[in-house]
């Protein structure tokens, strides 16, 4: 699917919308790993997050592609 999408009459690529989704998903998968103290583990932490949230997004876009 490549169309836009329609919000309220303003249309909207599909990569914003991905991109919103996958930071949607990301702040949960922060919070989970926030809560599990996986961030010990991770030499930084803003590095890790970026990371994360490209690989969401890119199997975001690839399964909806």
């Amino acid at each position: 699917m490549t169309g836009e999408y329609d919000l309220a009459g303003v249309l909207v690529a599909p990569m914003l919308v991905w991109a919103l989704l996958a930071f949607v998903i990301c702040l949960g998968i922060y919070r989970v790993l926030g809560a599990v103290g996986a961030y010990r583990f991770v030499w930084h932490r803003s590095l890790f997050n970026t990371a994360l949230y490209v690989l969401v997004l890119g199997t975001i876009a690839a399964a909806v592609s």
